[in-house]
């Protein structure tokens, strides 16, 4: 019986302007859908990724936003958030989406799946994946 991995998807860059983002979102869609254990950080310009109300039209692309408040649904049980990327962007976990979590088999509900971690956190988690893809 294949065994699950931990994946970590590092995103580094803004969510428009480039296809990093987008091809990110695809892939950590994948490793769910294959039961992997996957999870997301969010550091430097890819914290612009999880900001409410972002649009995208002036960069002329689709907006996916939307897709990121799916993904609890898809079994993601993590999404990191770099505070000093936060916090040098003049941004606050208020400013970004809220991502839902629910285990339909044991009924466990997490209200918000984002968490704001610090650097020797961050560099933990990362250490901790057995799987890093970094975008």
């Amino acid at each position: 019986m294949p065994t699950s991995k931990k994946f970590m998807y590092l995103n580094r860059r803004a969510p428009y302007g480039t296809i990093y983002a987008w091809e990110s979102l695809e892939v950590v869609l994948i490793g769910a859908a294959f039961d992997q254990e996957v999870s997301l950080m969010f550091a430097d310009d890819g914290v612009y990724q999880l900001v409410k109300g972002s649009d995208p039209s002036e960069a002329e692309m689709k907006n996916f936003l939307a897709t990121y408040r799916t993904l609890g649904d898809y079994g993601v049980r993590h999404m990191f958030v770099h505070q000093a990327s936060l916090e040098a962007r003049g941004l606050t976990q208020a400013d970004l989406i809220e991502v839902a979590w629910e285990d339909l088999d044991t009924e466990q509900e997490v209200d918000n799946i984002v968490e704001v971690v610090d650097t020797d956190q961050a560099a933990c988690l990362i250490a901790e994946s057995e799987v890093v893809f970094s975008f």
